[in-house]
């Protein structure tokens, strides 16, 4: 795939960008060899203003990124704006908090002193995402930077000028150069970064597929891997649950960034004594949405952001309802210019349909009806993915038992399922392993050495 900006909602292409020679890439990773060097020595203390810095940065600046943003990758402005607002959050909790979580753990032995100590691994490689090309970046580097690391990013082909930008915004942080370097690497040279004994740790979100390739090249080199892939988190709706709060916030939810998300509740399961009045109440939800210029803040819902993605989704609609599952509402590609679907809700869907088993990532609601909790939970618990799950019901008892049984890393009662940099977030079975954010995140990034004193 081309290194390139093309706009999801005018379809034309506004920059072009040449990847990196083997060369080039290994030059690369021998500056971050230097600067991580130099930058492990840096106290924390200074460490946590500079972090503290891109936050400033992100803050002042918010409005001119958030149209390039945009501009890659067609969410609208107003989610723009939040995701960038978000990932200054996230710095700056992670600056007030990381020396808490980095500081010597001291642990009560035979031995005269015992202690654990937080230290940084070396290079960390990032391969992120086109979907938040801020957040999942800002999310990981603000940890892997003030526990010491520099860091490389291989960041999504369609999102170039988003890449160079977070360099940009780190270097006027005053974090010196080469600590973190955004580098134009297609995916099948990401062998080039990891091969070399410095990188000590990939991380990626992504599909999939593309975390399997790249989970073995890590084994290949006894690199540490952390891994957020894809998800298909169920939303259950017992019959007791506040109906109309649960279908507003899951629509919500579900329609944020044109559906691409990888935790966005993606199989709603419907107790089915309540299923007929929770599916015309998707209907009226999804008659609201405004859909239109993503550059305009009363848009609610922009193009997905590829060509290639609308096709499948348009695929992945047409052959669930081969199978079974009923077409209520949308379920087409919208003429003109722009790569819009509908927003589109399919009811009746089994196990066996495409919609239950595959992820769907753009603008669809499919509704699976239980007969009750425990077989909503059977249900939500059947697939291969695991990142979240969330349960509407005023049975605080019922939900509870619910949120233990979900086999996920987040489950929520009455509410969305959403990353916060107070938490771990992280997934279970196949969508993937490690965690990110809040103390366990921190740590990912940092070699956990025991320091005994006899």
């Amino acid at each position: 795939m081309p290194i390139q900006t093309k706009n999801p909602y005018t379809e034309k292409v506004e920059k072009v960008f040449k990847a990196l020679d083997h060369k080039q890439i290994n030059t690369g990773v021998k500056k971050a060899e230097k600067a991580y060097e130099l930058w492990r020595e840096i106290p924390l203390k200074k460490r946590v203003q500079y972090v503290k810095n891109i936050a400033k940065v992100l803050r002042k600046n918010k409005e001119e990124y958030a149209k390039i943003v945009t501009m890659e990758v067609g969410k609208p402005i107003s989610q723009s704006i939040s995701e960038i607002e978000k990932s200054a959050w996230n710095a700056e909790y992670i600056a007030e908090h990381g020396p808490r979580f980095l500081a010597d753990e001291h642990i009560q032995t035979e031995a005269k002193e015992s202690f654990i100590r937080y230290e940084p691994l070396g290079i960390v490689l990032a391969v992120m995402p086109w979907n938040f090309p801020m957040w999942q970046v800002f999310r990981f580097a603000a940890l892997a930077l003030l526990s010491g690391n520099a860091c490389i990013l291989k960041h999504a082909s369609n999102v170039p000028q988003t890449a160079q930008l977070i360099e940009k915004i780190i270097l006027e942080a005053g974090i010196p150069k080469d600590v973190f370097q955004s580098l134009f690497i297609e995916s099948r040279d990401i062998e080039e970064v990891i091969k070399h004994d410095s990188v000590q740790m990939v991380i990626l979100t992504g599909s999939e597929k593309a975390g399997s390739e790249v989970a073995a090249l890590a084994g290949k080199y006894i690199t540490k891997s952390v891994l957020e892939l894809g998800g298909a988190d169920p939303f259950i709706i017992l019959k007791d649950a506040d109906l109309e709060k649960a279908v507003k916030e899951g629509v919500k939810a579900r329609m944020n960034n044109a559906g691409q998300v990888c935790n966005s509740p993606k199989r709603f399961i419907i107790e089915e004594k309540v299923y007929d009045k929770v599916q015309e109440l998707f209907i009226r939800e999804l008659d609201m949405i405004k859909v239109g210029n993503p550059m305009e803040r009363d848009t609610t819902l922009g193009p997905v952001a590829r060509e290639d993605i609308r096709e499948e989704l348009d695929d992945q609609i047409k052959r669930s309802v081969k199978k079974g599952a009923k077409l209520i509402r949308g379920g087409k590609k919208i003429p003109g210019t722009g790569y819009f679907y509908e927003p589109t809700l399919l009811g009746n869907v089994t196990k066996n349909n495409p919609a239950f088993i595959e992820e769907i990532f753009g603008p669809v609601v499919t509704l699976i009806k239980a007969k009750d909790w425990k077989d909503a939970l059977i249900l939500a618990n059947d697939h291969v993915y695991g990142l979240g799950g969330a349960v509407w019901t005023k049975n605080m008892k019922v939900a509870r038992q619910i949120a233990d049984k979900l086999i996920v890393g987040t489950s929520v009662i009455n509410g969305t399922v959403s990353s916060d940099p107070r938490l771990p977030f992280g997934g279970s079975k196949r969508s993937g392993y490690g965690r990110e954010m809040s103390s366990h995140g921190i740590r990912e990034f940092t070699n956990i050495k025991t320091i005994v004193v006899r």
